[in-house]
């Protein structure tokens, strides 16, 4: 019997809610096997990020090697990546293992505001790692960014927008809708592979416990790949974990800021 196995490759969440502690909780719960390389070590909690230390560098890329080169893995998430020094070693990793289903997740700034890559590192993701992902996974600060500076403020022109990314980056894109206002919200799936979109519905849920879910989504993502979904039922079922990970875990009272999801609701109550 083997695992499917999921590689997550992003910063340490003192609080338990994002980064590498959402990545293996979601993997898990999603049926796959958590492996890890922590970026960076932030010191965070519901109420923001106060302080970040980088992990050295040489250390990133030995994690990542010592998990490839005896575990494996069936897919890898990668989080954030503070420095284009770390984006370059993450990057002769995946050229060296060459694991196709890489789902990446461009954190640039967290939701209380904190900056979490260096301005250097941006080029270098956008020329470097996003054509070595199969996809990408941004919200829409992140995708306005990536596209340059421009403002996308309307449903409308999400197709378009991810469309372009993908054009850009070289690689499929899940354009996430939730920082715009609407009700209703469509996340849109941009499918490089086969050239069509998707869009992914749900309903605006009301709470304050959304901490986590740019990394929950993502991994969720990766996770499915490991599986052996195609790149829309992933996509889907990512969107659906996600959707369901929220409204389970909506009403809980947990810190003094913004909670996590409820990773686990298909097991416990």
């Amino acid at each position: 019997m083997k695992y499917n196995r999921v590689l997550t490759i992003a910063g340490s969440d003192s609080g338990g809610g994002a980064g590498i502690q959402a990545d293996i909780k979601t993997i898990s719960a999603c049926g796959c096997y958590a492996a890890s390389a922590i970026t960076a070590i932030t010191v965070q909690n519901t109420l923001g990020v106060t302080a970040v230390s980088a992990v050295p560098t040489p250390i990133i890329e030995q994690q990542i090697e010592a998990v490839l080169s005896d575990i494996g893995a069936d897919a890898i998430k990668i989080g954030m990546l503070h420095s284009s020094e770390v984006v370059e070693a993450v990057a002769r990793q995946l050229d060296a293992f060459k694991i196709r289903n890489v789902v990446l997740d461009p954190v640039m700034v967290s939701t209380s505001g904190h900056k979490l890559i260096e301005d250097s590192a941006i080029d270098s993701l956008i020329t470097i790692l996003l054509p070595r992902a199969r996809v990408i996974t941004p919200n829409i600060p992140e995708a306005e960014i990536l596209l340059g500076g421009e403002t996308l403020d309307c449903q409308s022109s999400l197709p378009d927008a991810a469309r372009r990314l993908a054009e850009k980056a070289q690689t499929s894109v899940l354009l996430k809708a939730g920082h715009l206002t609407e009700e209703k919200l469509v996340d849109i799936f941009y499918d490089a592979e086969e050239g069509k979109v998707y869009e992914l519905p749900s309903v605006r849920i009301h709470t304050k416990n959304t901490h986590g879910t740019g990394c929950t989504m993502s991994s969720a993502f990766a996770s499915m790949l490991a599986k052996g979904m195609n790149l829309p039922d992933a996509a889907a079922a990512a969107k659906q974990y996600i959707n369901d990970a929220i409204v389970a875990g909506a009403d809980y009272e947990i810190g003094n800021g913004f909670g996590p999801v409820k990773h686990f609701f298909g097991f416990w109550k």
